[in-house]
């Protein structure tokens, strides 16, 4: 069973939250922040039925300079603690007019993600009421959509070709008349076993069936532990799913969506990201969290030992020359949770990474993923021609072990990038070809919060990503890999989202777009709700916006309010 929204977001933040949220109501306030107040509201909660919850983080306190929560903000943070909303409410759009006439947007749009279990295993839409208020304070700060994931394991789950876009329709429907674009993803993974996964869709029951009777399906590490998250990519060119390839499946799959949803497609839905490999990301599953195997720092593990990878790297050792080469991958690479320095294959002086076979091993083993992108994209590109969508890629921000010699992480994920060598240039280059955007993680870090013993550099990772993507010139979008709400975190998005890297000062190149992890009750709580939508207008003004966060948040006030006064909770 998925879990509660409540359940999901105690899953992210590992603290709980007191059904009392401390909002202060109008007789409470200092006498000299009454007169900020809009209009008169009774008192409102942000609180949830103690029997609602389990794990969820405490609400921040307020900002001395809000004084309470706004009606909107209550209405939406209410709604997605519970099943139910006292009233609907009436979200005045920000726009931002000179002459009475609309700007052209400029700078980077702001999307936001959706809870991972929007849609129920029963094809359903999650907390309705809550979404729908959830998209009605969304829009009200101008935030440009919402980023959904639809998922293979809920759509296509009871037999091959038989799609239920149940609870799809419905929430591309409430999108719309929010007027929110859409990105939509197109999740071939299993939910659960990640970083923030907090809920759990497995694969579809007839693909699962198929990897029960042929294990080799699965992804698999040099020790035998096989990963259901996502279908090796060994296979993607063999029918193995019921008489389909795993590339058939996918297509097959996006055709249906692009037929369902042709009325949405370039109006409501404007970018399609394709899932590559787990969490949705062109890699290697080599550092699942699932059963404790790998913990944060450990440099992961090569997953290439089932029978199909190995089909495969025994035919490119015979063209290579080397048959010796082809019947396993490397021995001494260590396990999940070593350090590039416990081992032979990844230490920096006479490593195996830096030798000739590791390096035929690492162009192998990498090449074979950009193929399995190349596959995807080349289907994807042909579906959606036309169809005035975007295509995109999400690629992960692995910044530890970045400041060694041999990025063991990188290596073991699917990135051929080492100290010398260049691996985000060839993935660029393969977006390029298919105009595709490079979705890139980890934009909201800086260097010197990670540990420094594990030589974490996501500003230095960001940074040559940046510089991959001007060189093939590819679009560039950012994600924040974990839940931040602080000034600190959102700056460093500003900053990183700018692009200012060596070489193109005065080029005027910005990301694409950003999408903000996740819509969930720590959102909408007051400080944290103030501090985004300021940063939503600063990421709006793009470069050239001068102006300081507390001037910016002082007008974010003015602009997200309700047009009457909402109806106060019960209780």
């Amino acid at each position: 069973m998925a879990m509660s929204l409540p359940q999901q977001i105690g899953a992210l933040s590992g603290t709980p939250i007191s059904a009392e949220s401390g909002i202060i109501s109008g007789d409470m306030m200092p006498a000299t922040l009454i007169p900020r107040l809009r209009s008169p509201t009774t008192s409102l909660r942000c609180a949830a039925r103690a029997t609602d919850i389990d794990r969820v983080s405490p609400s921040p306190p307020l900002s001395p300079r809000i004084g309470g929560m706004r009606p909107d903000l209550s209405i939406a943070c209410q709604a997605l603690m519970t099943e139910e909303v006292a009233a609907p409410v009436e979200v005045m759009e920000y726009k931002e007019a000179v002459g009475g006439a609309q700007v052209k947007e400029k700078g980077v749009p702001v999307y936001v993600m959706m809870p991972l279990d929007s849609v129920t295993t029963g094809n359903k839409v999650n907390r309705r009421k809550a979404v729908n208020a959830s998209m009605q304070a969304l829009k009200s700060a101008g935030v440009e959509g919402v980023m959904m994931d639809v998922w293979w394991g809920l759509v296509e789950r009871e037999a091959p070709g038989e799609y239920n876009w149940g609870g799809y329709l419905e929430l591309l429907e409430m999108a719309k008349k929010h007027g929110l674009k859409v990105q939509a993803v197109m999740s071939f993974h299993q939910c659960g076993g990640n970083v923030g996964d907090s809920c759990t869709i497995p694969l579809p029951k007839w693909a699962v069936e198929e990897i029960d009777k042929d294990p080799d399906l699965a992804y698999t590490d040099q020790w035998g532990r096989r990963n259901y998250e996502y279908i090796s990519l060994g296979c993607d060119t063999l029918p193995v799913l019921k008489g389909r390839t795993p590339i058939q499946c996918y297509s097959d799959f996006m055709r249906a969506f692009r037929n369902r949803f042709e009325h949405l497609l370039g109006d409501t839905i404007v970018e399609i990201q394709v899932g590559m490999g787990p969490a949705g990301e062109l890699r290697y599953p080599s550092y699942p969290e699932k059963n404790g195997t790998w913990k944060f720092p450990g440099i992961g593990a090569f997953q290439c030992y089932d029978k199909y990878m190995l089909s495969h790297l025994k035919a490119a050792a015979e063209a290579a020359g080397k048959p010796e080469w082809g019947s396993t991958g490397p021995r001494d690479a260590g396990e999940y949770n070593n350090w590039p320095e416990d081992t032979n294959f990844f230490r920096k002086e006479g490593g195996g990474w830096n030798c000739p076979y590791g390096e035929f091993f690492l162009t192998w083993y990498s090449q074979m993923l950009l193929n399995h992108g190349e596959s995807i994209l080349s289907s994807a590109k042909s579906i959606f021609d036309n169809a005035g969508v975007k295509i995109s890629v999400k690629i992960a921000g692995i910044h530890w072990h970045y400041g060694t010699r041999s990025h063991a992480p990188e290596l073991t994920a699917g990135y051929y990038n080492t100290r010398f060598r260049d691996g985000y240039l060839p993935i660029a280059q393969m977006l390029a070809r298919h105009g595709a955007i490079f979705n890139f993680t980890c934009i909201e870090m800086r260097d010197h919060e990670q540990p420094q013993d594990a030589q974490c550099a996501p500003e230095k990772l960001v940074r040559q990503v940046a510089l991959a993507t001007g060189e093939a010139q590819v679009p560039l979008a950012g994600e924040n890999a974990l839940p931040r709400y602080d000034e600190s975190a959102l700056e460093q998005i500003l900053n990183a989202s700018s692009l200012d890297v060596d070489g193109d000062e005065g080029e005027e190149r910005e990301m694409c777009a950003f999408t903000y992890l996740r819509m969930n009750p720590d959102l909408f709580q007051p400080d944290n709700w103030r501090r985004f939508v300021a940063f939503v207008k600063k990421m709006k003004e793009g470069k050239g916006g001068d102006r300081c966060w507390e001037q910016v948040e002082r007008e974010a006030e003015h602009f997200v309010h309700v047009s009457q006064p909402a109806v106060a909770l019960a209780h």
